[in-house]
């Protein structure tokens, strides 16, 4: 997994490894070979050569030693003393050679082992001297000691003979052979001489003559030189002196049997010598025509080192360079794709589709130029990425415009719907007004009421497509009556409490988007909340504007899904996600609250529900002197239908909390204009009451106006804040069904013992206590009825946008998408 992760640098740089490997692999198999060879010179020059004259000085210390044994005389003495001055002499020089470091480094394992056992047959050398000068050791003994040390030195060539070149490693222990032949010859000269100079021969010198000569012959006879050597040894071998030598020995080994020698000292000292003399010069010819044949041999392994170390180490650099070359420039390519690849994943493509969300035209041609990569692989990998980039750009271009086309469909079907609605509520409204049946008219409100819903899900495809309802006023709308006017977009809205707002409006130009999403956050609270519970609407200023909350009485969310929520209602996307279809809700109130700058956010309420907290900004909110109010004449009064005005309930304004028992109208959609046949738009001034009490100027009570709807609040008039006590107008006198007074809380008090105003909740319980619910239903559609009508008056008094209206005329307009 990890080679197929790496990148382009590692891989040449994996492969440069791979190559100097593989060069200094060559480089070292043939520098061993060189070291080899300088190492067998420095053991050479260090070792061997300096043994050489050693050995030979200790056989001729040896044959002098055996002879003063065996008959000890002042010359013989001289000549001992002065063979063990020449075996100082060289023994102190070989010392020297093969304890430095050069003679150390050169020897390893078994050779370094046979120097030092050599050093320490060398360091005993002494005593057996000693021995022999106090005659207290005898003549076989001594040949033995001579001998081991000797045999020390030839260990030493064995260990060092090992080479690369067979063939020369052969012909170098053939010359070895060689010269344990001579060896073997002159323990044979040693002991002739001891037996010579004593004048008798033992019966043990006879055998061990006899197993010398057996020896030597047989060296003699295994010896396999190559071509030329083996001639000159044939030579030296079939020579004169050594057939004299033989026939000497033959004499001596069949002398068996007497103590006197067969040979005299002239005669063996002749042969003995000339024989040594013609084998030496033999063996040292050998070594000089070996040496000349491992000349070339050395020269090879110089040619060798040379061009595997040399030219392969120049081979491996330029390697090196044209790859780190060919790597950068295959990784520049490479970048150059990866940048312009990442440019149009993260930056152009995202900006094509942003323009053409804005309603931009795009050049295809412009937005993917054509890159150049040249004409290689890497090229060709270019020209296919631009290709993929002008068919992703053209691509994104045409979805851009299938995009578009679609949320047109949705938006001429939308304002088609939204028209026929609108067509829909006017002829419920007109039937509204002739009908005097109360059953009737309540099937007529319901029926009124999922219009109003239907109106707004026309909306919510408008929305979704990208443009902007129809509905709009100009001037400002009591915060209360936005809320109340969502409520009448619900289905369940009698579960719904709207808590006081006071004296706060809201600017005209949001009051529809923000009706819209309160409607669409009291409907999911209502949706997800038990049908037994009730969902509270509370308003307050705070520091940054007007916060309104919407809190229900359901399960709750869990952390995680709050959190997913609140991030789209913070950062609206541009399209809505068809995937995510059950919260589509979501997407309309992010839209829309992103168009004014409103916040949203959801969190966990006490209760174990949810909260929507709808912030609405500064700027939009007004206060009460700023709020549009009705304009109105003194003692205007508009007649209604008195059995409606008997039949309704008395409203009193107060701080308390409205729960709404019926259906409300709808302010009319902006796709036709307003006429004196459709209820009011939001900003228009509110109908006056069913009654109303005329008072005089001063002294007396001003007309009291009952609020009939919350409808006519919404239309315009703002609830106003309870008035001082001597200036509230007496509460009318409430009766039962019966006829008989309703006693009232407080009413006989004096004013300053009294401890609030009575509450609509309190007095709508005193008064309904004893009705049957037909007749409660009768007097709520006397209620509606009438308050229908109030509106209808009050139309031509209004002020309503007219852009919003004119839009009406023509679903499709491009007004409405403002």
């Amino acid at each position: 997994m990890r080679s197929r992760s790496a990148n382009l640098r590692t891989k040449v740089i994996a492969l440069l490894a791979s190559l100097v490997a593989l060069w200094a692999f060559a480089a070292w198999v043939t520098l061993r070979e060189g070291v080899n060879l300088l190492g067998v010179q420095t053991v050479d020059s260090r070792i061997v050569s300096p043994s050489e004259p050693l050995l030979l000085d200790l056989q001729v210390e040896r044959r002098l030693a055996v002879a003063y044994l065996g008959g000890p005389n002042a010359d013989r003495k001289e000549a001992l003393d002065a063979a063990r001055q020449a075996v100082d002499g060289h023994a102190a020089t070989w010392k020297t050679t093969a304890r430095s470091w050069l003679g150390r480094a050169s020897v390893s394992g078994d050779a370094a082992v046979r120097v030092d056992e050599a050093i320490a047959e060398l360091d005993e050398l002494a005593s057996v001297r000693a021995s022999i000068d106090s005659r207290s050791v005898d003549r076989a003994s001594t040949i033995r000691s001579y001998s081991t040390l000797i045999e020390s030195l030839f260990e030493i060539y064995d260990a060092v003979g090992s080479l690369d070149d067979l063939e020369i490693e052969q012909d170098t222990r053939n010359l070895i052979e060689l010269y344990r032949l001579r060896e073997l010859i002159s323990q044979e000269d040693a002991l002739i001489s001891g037996v010579l100079a004593a004048g008798r021969i033992t019966t043990d010198e006879q055998y061990r003559f006899t197993e010398l000569v057996i020896s030597q012959r047989f060296v003699a006879g295994r010896t396999r030189l190559n071509d030329s050597d083996q001639a000159a040894f044939n030579q030296v071998i079939d020579g004169e002196a050594f057939r004299s030598l033989r026939l000497l020995e033959d004499r001596v080994i069949d002398n068996r049997g007497s103590a006197r020698p067969a040979v005299n000292a002239a005669e063996w000292n002749n042969v003995a010598d000339r024989a040594l003399t013609h084998l030496q010069e033999m063996v040292l010819g050998s070594g000089d025509a070996l040496v000349q044949r491992a000349l070339p041999v050395a020269v090879g392994v110089v040619i060798r080192l040379v061009l595997a170390a040399g030219l392969g180490l120049l081979a491996v650099i330029a390697s090196i360079v044209v790859s780190v070359t060919t790597a950068r420039a295959l990784v520049a390519q490479l970048q150059r794709l990866r940048d312009a690849a990442h440019q149009l994943a993260d930056e152009r493509l995202p900006g094509v589709v942003e323009r053409l969300q804005r309603g931009e035209t795009v050049d295809v041609a412009t937005e993917a130029p054509p890159l150049n990569f040249g004409n290689d692989e890497i090229g060709q990998v270019g020209q296919a990425f631009n290709r993929v980039q002008q068919t992703a750009i053209g691509t994104a271009v045409e979805q851009a415009e299938l995009r578009r086309k679609v949320r047109e469909v949705f938006l001429a079907l939308a304002r088609r719907t939204q028209a026929l609605v609108h067509r829909q509520l006017t002829l419920l409204d007109e039937m509204e007004r002739r009908e005097e049946n109360a059953d009737e008219l309540e099937d007529l409100f319901r029926v009124d009421h999922l219009a109003t819903r239907m109106r707004r899900n026309a909306e919510n495809l408008i929305v979704l497509s990208g443009s902007q309802p129809g509905r709009g006023w100009r001037k400002n709308v009591p915060m209360v009556d936005v809320a109340r006017a969502a409520l009448q977009e619900v289905e369940d809205y009698t579960r719904v409490k709207v808590m006081p707002f006071g004296s706060v409006g809201l600017a005209g130009r949001a009051a529809g988007d923000v009706i819209h999403l309160l409607a669409e956050l009291i409907e999911n609270a209502l949706t997800f909340s038990p049908g037994h519970t009730s969902v509270e609407v509370r308003g307050q200023l705070v520091a940054r504007g007007f916060a309104i909350e919407v809190e229900d009485r359901g399960l709750g969310m869990a952390d995680e899904d709050l959190a997913g929520i609140n991030e789209r209602l913070a950062a609206p996307s541009g399209d809505f996600d068809l995937a995510d279809a059950n919260r589509l809700g979501l997407f309309v109130i992010s839209r829309l609250a992103g168009r004014h700058g409103v916040g949203v956010r959801l969190k966990a309420s006490p209760y174990g529900g949810t909260t929507a907290v709808v912030l609405i900004p500064e700027d939009l909110v007004t206060t009460a002197e700023a709020t549009a109010t009705p304009p109105r004449s003194a003692g205007s009064s508009i007649t209604t239908d008195r059995r409606a005005a008997d039949a309704a309930p008395r409203a009193v304004t107060t701080p308390t909390a409205v729960a709404v028992a019926e259906p409300l109208n709808e302010p009319p959609s902006l796709n036709e204009p307003p006429s004196l046949n459709e209820p009011a738009p939001l900003n228009e001034p509110s109908s006056l009451n069913p009654e109303t009490m005329e008072l005089p100027a001063l002294g007396r009570r001003e007309p009291l106006r009952v609020a009939t709807d919350r409808a006519a609040t919404f239309a315009g008039e703002p609830p106003s804040d309870p008035a001082p006590l001597a200036q509230r107008p007496k509460p009318p006198v409430v009766h039962t069904e019966g006829g008989l007074p309703v006693r009232q809380r407080q009413k006989n008090l004096a004013p300053g013992l009294r401890g609030g105003p009575t509450t609509e909740e309190e007095t709508t319980d005193d008064v309904d206590e004893g009705r049957s619910p037909e007749a409660v239903r009768k007097i709520m559609t006397s209620y509606q009825s009438g308050t229908r009508r109030g509106r209808a008056n009050a139309a031509a008094l209004g002020d309503y946008d007219e852009e919003g209206a004119t839009a009406g005329d023509n679903p499709t307009s491009e007004t409405d998408d403002r």
